[in-house]
């Protein structure tokens, strides 16, 4: 659960395509703790890794579990790393899995893409001035706190910017564009679970929330070594069920692209 969370916390980096060509490596501090603790000591950060190479993406959330994207084929790399397996997901059954929770959550078409508005409160955080924005959901809300003159911003966040994935629809986060920021995000704080209408009458607003900020803690353009994306030859890939009609039979080894 703690994997997934971080994952979302950087969800709304993956969007469209644009042709980018520079390596990139951003470390994030990640911090999740239930919104009742508000006010408390935060929670101990642990870092999260971004690596974009291209067309691709690792996520590097936790030592258990990385998380890689091929933004070329579309598929989704998931790597047990403790227990040496590999599970790989298609964009077909990403769009499956999208159209499963539409149905179940009762969303009848396209849920709308949440709208990133400026609150107009400056701040300075880890020693740049940013602009406060929200954003906020059926079961979220968050706060970005953009800085216009973090050192090559620009282009930070037109990289960010450069990778498609179907995963995050998938999971249903409904993010708003980053190509709408007038600069780079590098702090999110977000409160996951919070319900639309919280304020109704015997509705505790605190139940089940939890509160995740991610800060950006170091950039850099060094080259990133294609093995980063691929598989390693001794994880193993299981058999695993088909929800959408049989079980599909995976090869005893993951092959290298």
């Amino acid at each position: 659960m703690k994997t997934l969370f971080c994952l979302l916390a950087v969800s709304a980096f993956f969007l469209h395509p644009v042709p980018v060509h520079a390596d990139l490596t951003i470390v994030y501090s990640v911090a999740i703790q239930p919104e009742s603790q508000k006010g408390e000591k935060p929670a101990a950060g642990t870092n999260m890794t971004l690596k974009i190479k291209g067309d691709k993406v690792r996520v590097e959330a936790s030592p258990e579990m990385t998380t890689i994207f091929d933004g070329t084929t579309g598929e989704v790399i998931n790597l047990m790393n403790e227990q040496k397996m590999v599970v790989r997901i298609s964009p077909e059954k990403m769009k499956a899995v999208t159209e499963m929770i539409n149905k179940f959550s009762g969303n009848k078409s396209a849920p709308e893409k949440p709208k990133l508005t400026s609150t107009g409160h400056k701040e300075m955080v880890d020693g740049y001035e940013t602009q406060q924005y929200t954003y906020e959901g059926p079961n979220f809300r968050a706060i970005c706190w953009v800085a216009p003159g973090y050192p090559n911003g620009a282009a930070i966040l037109a990289q960010l910017q450069s990778i498609k994935s179907d995963l995050w629809d998938a999971a249903n986060t409904k993010m708003p564009d980053f190509r709408d920021f007038p600069g780079l995000p590098i702090r999110t704080r977000m409160i996951m679970g919070k319900d639309a209408e919280e304020k109704k009458p015997g509705k505790n607003s605190s139940d089940h929330a939890t509160e995740i900020i991610s800060t950006l803690t170091s950039v850099n353009q060094n080259p990133i070594s294609d093995s980063e994306f691929v598989v390693p030859t001794d994880y193993k890939e299981p058999k695993l069920p088909d929800i959408f009609g049989g079980t599909t039979a995976a090869p005893s080894a993951s092959p290298s692209p």
